[in-house]
C-alpha cells in the first residue's frame, strides 16, 4: 500500500517542529534508503528517506540500521555538500506526494549557500534529488536520462523541473462532493484506500467535513490487516475492522522496518545469497549423476561374468567386432551379449572386463561416500538459505564468517588475522528472552550462534530444544525443571525460527543438554541426540510479539 499526499502532510507536520537540525553523518543503507544522523534542539535524531517502490516514506526513526563500509556515488555527493549543513525547513507541494527541504551549507570558499533536497514519494517513481540554488540538479538517487523520459530529465547538470501539480480540490477548504466521481479524482492527497474509507464513513452517516476534521487533528497511524496485507492511515479504519493505533513514526517503523530489512540484508549481503543458492543448485544437480553412477557400479558383477565367458570359451579373434554373443553358464538356452572394443582381441577384452569390474566394485565405496557428502552439502546450504531468509544484518554477517571458516569463501585481505575461538564465541550475539515465571530462554539464529550456545554457554542440566526434521534454531531453557508455560514458549521459539514457522502442530524435540553429542567432522550446528521427548506446538506470532520476537 502506497503513501498518499495526506499522510505525507502528516509526516511533514511531525518533522517541521524538529527543525532546524544539523546533518552530522549520511549513509546509504540500501539501494533505496538514505539515512541522515542529525542534531537539533531535540538532540540526536535519525531522518530516514526510503525510495522503495512499495515502502517509500520519510520519517524520524529510533531504529538501528546497518551501515555499509563502502558508500555509493550518490552518498559521496551528499556527504560532500550536506555533511555539516543545516536543514532549515521542510515544505510539501500542496497535497502532492513530494516535499522539499531547504538546506544551508558552506561552499568551498566558505560562503553560505542554499541547497534544496527534493523528496519524491510516488511509488516506483520515488526519488531523492539534490538541487543547487541556481535550480540545476547536482545529483539524484535515481537518474533519468533523456532516452527514458524526454519530458522530465533527472541528470547531473540538468535544470530541475518540479513534478507538475494535479490541480485537484483541496479537501480541507473545498468540501462539495460530486457523487458521480471518486474522491481520488476530485481531491488532492486522497489515495484509493482513503477514498474507500471516507465513502464507507459517509454511507454510515458521517459528513465529509467531520472526516477531514478528524484527519486534521490526527497524529497517529492506524494499522489493520486486509486479506493478510497491512493497510493503514491516520484515522481509524472503520471499513476494515479492528485496528491498532500507534504514534505516526512508530507505526511506520512497525509496518516497514522488518519487511524492508530483508531487502536490505539481501542487498548488503547479496553475495552470500548468491553463493549459497549457486552451491545448492550445483549439489542438487550433482546428486542424480552420482546416484546413476552408483546404480551402474552395483551392477559390476556382469563385467566379471563377461571376462569369465571370454576366457572360458577361449575367444581370441575379436578385432573389428563391437560385440559377441556367448552361451550363459547357468542356462544353455540363454545367450549373453558382451560388448567388445574392436581394437583388441578376445583375451585383451577379457582383461578389460576384469579391470572394469574391479574399478566399479571399488567405486561403490567411493560413490557412497560422495553421495553422503553431497546430501550433507544440500542439507547444509538449504539450512543456510532458510537462516538468511529470517536473518537480521548481524546474523547474516555471522553466516558470512561461518562460510569463511568452512573455507567456502575467502577472507578479505583487510581482516586476514583469524580471531581465537574464545574471541569468536564472544563476538557471537545470542538472543535471549525471559518467560512469565522469570526463566531465561536463549536461542541461536544461525549455525555459529547455535554452536556457541549449545557447546559453550549452556549447562549440561539445562533443557535443549530444536524443531524436529527442520533446519532451525537451537533453543536452551536455563532450567532443569521448566514449567509447562516456559517449555511451550521455548518450543514456540524453536518452531518459529525454522521452516515450520507458518505450519501448525510443529514437532519440537527436547532433552537435557547432557543427552547431546557432537558429530565428528559434521558441519556447524549439527548434533546427535540421545533420549528425547517431543512436543507439538503452533507458532503464534502474537504471543511471540509480547516477548519482542516476531515481527509486528
Amino acid at each position: 500500500m502506497a503513501l498518499d499526499g495526506i499522510l505525507l502532510q502528516k509526516i511533514v507536520e511531525e518533522i517541521a517542529p524538529a527543525l532546524p537540525m544539523r546533518i552530522q553523518k549520511i549513509w546509504q543503507i540500501s539501494n533505496t534508503e538514505i539515512l541522515f544522523q542529525t542534531h537539533g534542539d531535540a538532540g540526536k535524531q535519525q531522518l530516514l528517506i526510503s525510495c522503495h517502490s512499495v515502502y517509500n516514506r520519510l520519517l524520524l526513526t529510533r531504529r538501528s540500521y546497518p551501515t555499509p563500509s563502502e558508500p555509493g556515488n550518490f552518498v559521496m555527493v551528499l556527504r560532500k555538500y550536506l555533511e555539516g549543513a543545516a536543514i532549515e525547513s521542510i515544505e510539501q507541494a500542496g497535497l502532492d506526494r513530494w516535499c522539499v527541504m531547504k538546506i544551508m551549507h558552506h561552499n568551498a570558499l566558505g560562503d553560505l549557500e542554499s541547497l534544496s533536497l527534493y523528496v519524491e514519494l510516488m511509488g516506483k517513481y520515488a526519488n531523492v534529488i539534490l538541487v543547487s540554488d541556481q535550480g540545476k540538479i547536482i545529483d539524484a538517487l535515481k537518474r533519468i536520462p533523456p532516452f527514458e523520459n524526454s519530458r522530465r530529465i533527472v541528470q547531473t547538470g540538468a535544470v530541475f523541473e518540479a513534478t507538475p501539480p494535479q490541480h485537484k480540490k483541496d479537501p480541507y477548504t473545498e468540501q462539495i462532493i460530486d457523487p458521480e466521481v471518486s474522491l481520488t479524482k476530485q481531491f488532492a492527497g486522497f489515495s484509493p484506500f482513503l477514498s474507500k474509507e471516507a465513502e464507507y464513513r459517509m454511507e454510515h452517516g458521517q459528513s465529509f467535513a467531520d472526516i477531514m476534521k478528524e484527519i486534521k487533528a490526527s497524529h497517529s497511524l492506524f494499522i489493520a490487516n486486509l486479506d493478510n496485507e497491512p493497510v493503514f492511515h491516520c484515522i481509524e479504519l472503520h471499513s476494515v475492522g479492528p485496528c491498532r493505533e500507534y504514534p505516526l513514526f512508530e507505526g511506520f517503523d512497525i509496518l516497514y522496518y522488518h519487511r524492508e530489512e530483508k531487502d536490505r540484508i539481501k542487498q548488503i549481503s547479496g553475495d552470500i545469497y548468491h553463493f549459497c543458492s549457486r552451491s545448492l543448485k550445483h549439489q542438487q544437480q550433482k546428486l542424480p549423476r552420482l546416484l546413476k553412477e552408483y546404480d551402474e557400479a552395483k551392477d559390476c558383477d556382469k563385467w566379471r561374468t563377461y571376462g569369465d565367458l571370454l576366457f572360458t570359451y577361449n575367444i581370441e579373434d575379436t578385432k573389428g567386432q563391437t560385440s559377441i554373443e556367448l552361451t550363459s553358464f547357468e542356462d544353455d538356452q540363454a545367450k549373453i551379449r558382451i560388448p567388445l572394443d574392436p581394437k583388441y582381441d578376445g583375451r585383451q577384452n577379457a582383461k578389460r572386463c576384469y579391470i572394469k569390474y574391479n574399478k566399479l566394485k571399488k567405486g561403490q565405496i567411493y560413490l557412497q561416500e560422495q553421495i553422503q557428502i553431497t546430501e550433507n552439502e544440500i542439507s547444509y546450504f538449504e539450512g543456510l538459505l532458510e537462516q538468511l531468509d529470517q536473518a537480521d544484518f548481524h546474523t547474516a554477517q555471522e553466516i558470512r564468517q561461518e562460510l569463511i571458516d568452512q573455507h567456502y569463501l575467502k577472507e578479505k585481505k583487510a581482516v586476514r588475522r583469524k580471531p581465537s575461538k574464545k574471541k569468536k564465541d564472544a563476538m557471537v550475539q545470542i538472543s535471549q528472552i525471559v518467560s512469565t515465571d522469570g526463566t531465561g530462554i536463549s536461542y541461536g539464529r544461525n549455525n555459529l550462534q547455535n554452536d556457541a550456545l549449545t557447546w559453550h554457554m549452556a549447562k549440561k542440566n539445562e533443557i535443549w530444544l530444536h524443531a524436529k526434521d527442520y533446519h532451525g534454531s537451537h533453543v536452551v531453557i536455563h532450567s532443569d525443571q521448566p514449567s509447562e508455560d516456559t517449555l511451550r514458549l521455548a518450543a514456540m521459539v524453536a518452531a518459529y525460527y525454522s521452516k515450520g514457522r507458518n505450519s501448525s502442530s510443529v514437532p519440537v524435540s527436547y532433552c537435557p543438554l547432557a543427552n547431546l553429542k557432537k558429530i565428528p567432522g559434521a558441519k556447524p550446528g549439527m548434533v546427535q541426540m540421545g533420549a528425547y521427548k517431543t512436543i507439538y506446538i503452533d507458532p503464534d506470532p502474537e504471543v511471540l510479539q509480547r516477548f519482542g520476537i516476531a515481527d509486528e
